[in-house]
């Protein structure tokens, strides 16, 4: 009866572990639907498992299976043989929807494979997806890494501005500014505001068409070259170096700090904002994965804690420095100094 009793008591909660050995399946079903545009499809009129394999060129045995499983997921609601977009499905996941996050998944998409050579990436030290691919060498890639680099700053950058003041500051120098969205939204909050976005020439090629649609008019300029060779114009009342420096070792942080020290006017702001770890370097969970993610897609990726980060301004020359951390589900913080 002893060893019985043994037998029916668990050793450990084996749920979240299961669950962990087959999250892929959740991820590739909803990238897979974006992928194909079924969101847009059930939104656009098909609400049937016939009409949806019609509109998607799908065979409708597994077609069936898919949506039952999106379903499952909470990512579509069915009554009565009739599938519909949630709520969160129709702002996040339908085109035009208020928060479309459709080209973000995009990305992840394209990445999908790429995190199923991490044995690789651990073993030799070098990205499974080299940068050159989604920063101008490849089109599409590019386009789709651009593209979801923009759906996500629209959340995070519009935190960031609530966060950070610029009253009375008028010109920003955005150092690997990607899509240029933080400037865009920086420049529509603080009408004197200019600013200069600086980043690869595939990248800004990219980047100029998503501003051009964000009403600033001219007011945000960029400047095409690498932001370790490219001069960095002076005088600045801000320099803003966002989700930069996770594709950076600690020796190149701190070239970046000193480079935006010179660039800075005095009494000039430093603005660093990126996902970042606390000081245990494993927490918040999000931003330690996001480590393995940039190890698997940039040379020297990874993730840096906000106590080093202050540390290399203070030793710049900076001071009045001040961490904020981002509200969850963001794994974002953002540090800031003033130029002595």
């Amino acid at each position: 009866m002893e060893s019985v009793a043994t037998l029916a008591t668990p050793v450990a909660d084996a749920t979240r572990i299961m669950q962990l050995s087959t999250a892929y399946w959740d991820s590739q079903i909803l990238l897979t639907a974006n992928r194909v545009g079924l969101f847009g499809a059930i939104e656009e009129g098909a609400d049937t498992t016939s009409a949806i394999a019609t509109a998607l060129e799908f065979a409708e045995r597994p077609t069936r299976l898919l949506l039952k499983a999106l379903v499952s997921l909470g990512l579509l609601s069915e009554q009565a043989g009739r599938f519909s977009n949630t709520p969160a499905g129709k702002a996040l996941l339908v085109p035009g929807g208020g928060a479309f996050m459709g080209n973000s998944f995009r990305y992840s998409d394209d990445l999908y494979n790429t995190w199923g050579l991490l044995e690789q990436a651990l073993r030799d030290d070098t990205p499974q997806l080299p940068p050159a691919q989604y920063l101008g060498d490849d089109a599409e890639r590019t386009r789709h890494f651009v593209y979801a680099m923009h759906d996500r700053a629209l959340g995070t950058a519009s935190t960031l501005v609530d966060l950070v003041d610029l009253t009375g500051r008028r010109t920003l120098l955005d150092v690997g500014g990607g899509p240029g969205t933080y400037s865009a939204l920086f420049c529509r909050r603080y009408p004197e505001l200019s600013s200069q976005v600086l980043d690869l020439p595939g990248v800004t090629a990219i980047a100029e068409e998503i501003v051009a649609g964000m009403q600033v008019g001219e007011r945000v300029g960029f400047i095409a070259g690498d932001y370790f060779v490219e001069d960095w114009p002076g005088d600045r009342d801000v320099v803003m170096i966002s989700g930069v420096f996770h594709r950076e070792t600690a020796a190149s942080c701190q070239q970046l700090i000193a480079r935006a020290h010179a660039s800075l006017a005095p009494g000039g702001l430093l603005v660093i904002a990126d996902v970042m770890t606390d000081s245990s370097g494993s927490a918040p969970s999000m931003a330690a994965l996001f480590g393995l993610n940039m190890l698997l897609t940039a040379a020297d990726g990874g993730v840096h804690a906000d106590a080093d980060i202050a540390s290399w301004m203070a030793d710049a020359g900076l001071g009045q420095l001040e961490t904020q951390i981002f509200p969850p589900p963001m794994p974002h913080r953002v540090v800031t100094g003033v130029k002595l």
